[in-house]
């Protein structure tokens, strides 16, 4: 009998978990650059090819996914330049001090947190600081959402939540849907349709990972 599939979940911060399928689909979300040297070979994978012509030429402005960003940033050689997406930019981040809650982030980037985390693995030329304001800028972004995400999980059973997750970036869709588990699984035991409540999956797999923490 096959055993059942459990989702791997990402890694924290800047580090990447190559068995998660969230933090693959992440890793092709593009970042806003510019080419600081030819790059030869390159156009054809980046959708810049014209004609025949092969490389990218110094100075051009591109679209690169983030595993190919990480792959060619260089500080030293400055192969690449990368600027921040405009959704992590000040005037995105007024917003968010403002009412983070009226922000559809789906729309804006399906990763909004992770791919927040993974902007500190570059410079930006605008200001050394700002890497370190974005980060805050993101957690004071999930502390604002994360309660009305976890409320509406638990006021709508068995009903409709399409409509509610349809703003929310991956990882708040996976807060609600272990909320709408819990939620489930309680109304399950009180009407005495279950033996036992127990731990949900998230904790479970938080407790997993402290302990290899500890034996490592």
């Amino acid at each position: 009998m096959a055993e059942a599939y459990f989702p791997v979940w990402p890694g924290l911060g800047m580090e990447e978990n190559f068995l998660s399928l969230d933090d693959i689909l992440m890793s092709q979300e593009k970042l806003p650059g510019r080419a600081e040297s030819a790059l030869p070979r390159l156009a054809v994978l980046l959708g810049q090819a014209a004609g025949s012509a092969e490389s990218i030429p110094e100075g051009s402005k591109l679209e690169i996914p983030l595993w190919l960003a990480k792959g060619l940033h260089d500080s030293k050689r400055r192969i690449i330049s990368v600027e921040l997406p405009k959704i992590y930019r000040e005037a995105w981040r007024t917003v968010f001090s403002a009412d983070a809650n009226v922000v559809d982030l789906h729309k804006m980037g399906p990763y909004y947190y992770g791919f927040g985390s993974q902007l500190l693995n570059f410079e930006n030329p605008e200001n050394p600081e700002i890497a370190q304001t974005d980060s805050v800028c993101s957690l004071q972004t999930f502390i604002a959402r994360f309660r009305r995400v976890m409320d509406s999980s638990q006021n709508a059973y068995n009903e409709d939540t399409s409509a509610l997750v349809a703003r929310l970036d991956e990882l708040e869709r996976a807060l609600f849907q272990v909320g709408q588990k819990g939620l489930n699984d309680f109304q399950c035991w009180e009407k005495g349709q279950a033996s036992q409540i127990t731990a949900s999956s998230l904790v479970q797999n938080y407790g997993k990972r402290k302990l290899a923490e500890v034996d490592g």
